[in-house]
């Protein structure tokens, strides 16, 4: 399981050092790939093929779920980690993701996100102003759900 959140600096080679804490997890490599809000998703590469089968599964005659799977595997790089758990982020996915020198790495489960510093803190401010109106949401779906 990938939690926590971790503050790392990306060199001027480009590098991340990833925690020392998932690098046995991740040993095998990794995927890098665009996420939602501005963020990179960065998979194991097992998990990345069981999610990539499902993407390549969904119904491509719909608009969203074609937009979806183009972010996803279009923007995805395999990505070995050297021998000091350093990966090398492409300039197209620091772009995408506004990555500054600072950046925080978070444990989202099954991947980890890797946000720049500032974007990290704006988006968690947002969320702790609104959490209850997201635990009451997110309460609803799984009362519904378990129906």
């Amino acid at each position: 399981m990938l939690i926590g959140e971790y503050r790392h600096t990306i060199d001027g080679k480009g590098r991340l050092a990833l925690p020392t804490k998932f690098r046995n997890v991740l040993s095998q490599g990794i995927v890098v790939t665009r996420g939602v809000d501005r963020c990179l998703f960065v998979y194991p590469k097992e998990t990345w093929k069981t999610l990539a089968a499902r993407m390549a599964g969904l119904p491509m005659n719909q608009k969203n779920t074609r937009a979806f799977a183009r972010l996803m595997l279009a923007g995805a790089m395999d990505i070995p980690l050297d021998s000091q758990g350093r990966v090398m982020l492409p300039d197209y996915l620091r772009s995408y993701a506004r990555l500054g020198k600072n950046v925080v790495i978070a444990g989202v489960y099954d991947r980890l996100e890797i946000w720049d510093e500032r974007l990290w803190q704006a988006y968690t401010k947002r969320a702790e102003r609104q959490s209850e109106n997201i635990a009451e949401a997110i309460g609803s779906f799984t009362t519904s759900a378990e129906s």
